[in-house]
């Protein structure tokens, strides 16, 4: 599919990149640009030859929200359509079968900093700044902060949607919303680095690890043993696994088989 606000590019063998291409908007989310990643999210999904797709932004900032010509005049309903389009992309992420990564550079305020936390990992640049920033234009980040709040707690998360301020890299580390920082310069090659070192791992295990950790998320502490424990043992019987086994015993590199 050719989209005009993305750039879909395989990146190495078994790594997708997607790139949000606005960078005169600082790729604030307009309703195509939401609807393409949507869309390009969903087919690397379906893409057998995809282990691993990488989310980074062009020019100067990774995103900075939603684009605010965006929010004409409308009826409530149409508000509502608008900002489902707008953070359906959080959703597709949780239900993809492999592994999303952010890589965060400059900003990434309101809707962008909703995209790092949905992300299932995230590597951002020592000069990267994050903030649910709504209420500073009278709005606010409701939906950003679901997964923000499921990031770093809920007292948190409520400071970040009152006040607007925008935190530093360091910050985000230190609070679980980003996982390593590095800097600027060595941001591309590292994240690559990351995508790559992911995608050696077995699929299906990856793809299994994420159905039933997002899965168990929502359930009680028991119940998530349960559900976790049968996961395990519906992978110990897989051929990855006695590959894997295999491979660990003799020493040598696994040969992944099952997508």
């Amino acid at each position: 599919m050719k989209y005009e606000t993305v750039v879909v590019e395989n990146a190495s063998e078994h790594v997708l990149l997607i790139r949000l291409n606005r960078p005169d908007k600082l790729n604030t989310f307009s309703r195509k640009m939401a609807e393409e990643l949507d869309s390009a999210l969903k087919e690397s999904d379906r893409n057998e030859d995809v282990r691993t797709v990488l989310i980074k932004g062009e020019g100067k900032a990774f995103c900075a929200g939603i684009d605010v010509n965006e929010l004409k005049e409308l009826s409530v309903m149409e508000y509502r359509e608008l900002v489902e389009i707008m953070e359906h992309p959080f959703l597709t992420i949780s239900r993809m079968k492999k592994p999303v990564i952010a890589s965060v550079h400059g900003v990434a305020a309101a809707n962008g900093m909703g995209l790092v936390a949905s992300a299932d990992l995230a590597i951002a640049s020592d000069d990267a700044r994050m903030g649910l920033t709504a209420i500073n234009i009278g709005l606010n980040c409701v939906g950003p902060v679901i997964p923000v709040s499921r990031c770093v707690g809920r007292k948190k998360a409520l400071e970040f949607l009152l006040y607007g301020d925008l935190i530093t890299a360091s910050e985000a580390l230190d609070l679980g919303l980003v996982n390593r920082t590095v800097p600027l310069a060595d941001l591309e090659k590292e994240a690559m680095a990351w995508a790559e070192k992911l995608a050696e791992k077995s699929p299906i295990a990856v793809q299994m690890a994420k159905k039933a950790f997002y899965t168990a998320e929502d359930m009680d502490y028991e119940r998530q043993f349960a559900y976790m424990n049968e996961a395990f043992a519906r992978l110990c019987t897989t051929e990855d696994s006695k590959e894997g086994i295999s491979a660990f015993f003799k020493k040598r590199t696994p040969h992944w088989k099952e997508k």
